[in-house]
């Protein structure tokens, strides 16, 4: 097989595909939430991730219906980021919201990086250097960050090193719940999780390195015609890089692939998922959000969101919690145009 080919996982199974394989997936995401479970007796308040256009995927089609009181399109007040709301007020017992949209979404393949650093204002970047809840930058982060990347000097090439040792040191572990909480001083004692857990470590060891780095939250789109989506939640990073923009890694996607594969780190095939992941990502896969430590808008009862990756809500103030299917039901579906 011509090692030129490319590589890259899709949904649940990762698997090996060539370059003549589409350079992009399209099709429409459905998202379908019941809360009528809920004690009907209080008022329920319901966020979503809202996906909107960027460089790499052209969200369109846009249809919302339910028997909501009210919703509306909104942004959070820190970073921006676009949330569909929808409120039910106490006393009505059907509870049901329906969000779809289109998704045209392209392969990155990110090449030849720069390796000439022009000067650049650490202050306009500020927001994707400082610390979470979750992912302190001082410390043992703090020290670890600096063994990786000593006698590194640039933004690429302690990126690079982060990258290369969140490869070597994490590793998958299935029986994480959900995509992980992405607890940073818990994982370096024991570095095995899942997406957002390898991709915190990775931002927070950036970010005590001064580089830029931020995670970006969404869903898998499926391989099927029709596939139903709702457990393909994932997570992955990107680090500004100074006179290119902002560089796509998914460590944790490769970490995945040798779970899948069963490859050991000196296999040539863990070698080109590595070369792969590092500036380029397949795709089959749809943006959501961004942020840590996120208030919504409007504001929620509960304490901020470690993420906003899932669908989050709330009854009578009350947090429910979206792992529990029983009673926060929805589902994401996927079918191609």
């Amino acid at each position: 097989m011509n090692k030129k080919f490319l590589l890259f996982v899709v949904a649940l199974c990762t698997t090996i595909t060539t370059a003549a394989s589409a350079a992009n997936r399209s099709g429409i995401v459905t998202l379908d939430v019941d809360l009528s479970a809920q004690d009907a007796a209080k008022e329920t308040k319901l966020w979503v991730p809202y996906p909107v256009s960027d460089r790499h995927q052209m969200v369109g089609d846009i249809k919302v219906s339910g028997d909501f009181a009210s919703s509306g399109v909104y942004t959070a007040k820190a970073n921006g980021a676009p949330i569909l709301y929808a409120q039910w007020p106490a006393g009505v017992k059907s509870r049901k919201l329906s969000f779809s949209f289109s998704v045209d979404r392209q392969e990155i393949r990110q090449t030849n990086l720069p390796t000439k650093e022009p000067a650049w204002n650490r202050a306009d970047y500020a927001e994707y250097l400082k610390p979470t809840s979750l992912g302190p930058i001082d410390g043992e982060v703090k020290k670890l960050a600096d063994s990786i990347t000593e006698g590194k000097h640039t933004v690429l090439a302690k990126a690079r090193a982060i990258y290369d040792w969140c490869c070597s040191n994490m590793y998958r572990d299935p029986g994480t719940v959900g995509c992980g909480k992405g607890d940073v001083c818990t994982l370096l004692q024991k570095p095995g999780g899942k997406c957002t857990d390898i991709s915190s470590v990775y931002i927070a060891l950036c970010r005590a390195s001064g580089v830029p780095a931020r995670e970006l939250f969404g869903v898998r789109l499926g391989k099927k015609p029709a596939e139903d989506i709702t457990t393909y939640q994932h997570c992955w990073a990107e680090f500004f890089l100074p006179g290119y923009g902002w560089v796509t890694a998914d460590p944790a996607d490769v970490r995945k692939a040798m779970l899948v594969e069963k490859l050991e780190l000196s296999d040539p095939k863990a070698k080109e998922y590595r070369e792969y992941f590092w500036g380029g990502i397949d795709p089959y896969r749809v943006v959501l959000a961004s942020g840590r430590d996120v208030v919504l808008n409007p504001p929620q009862a509960g304490a901020p969101l470690n993420t906003f990756g899932y669908p989050y809500a709330e009854v009578g103030g009350a947090v429910i919690d979206f792992y529990q299917p029983k009673s926060f039901v929805y589902r994401y579906s996927f079918k191609e145009k």
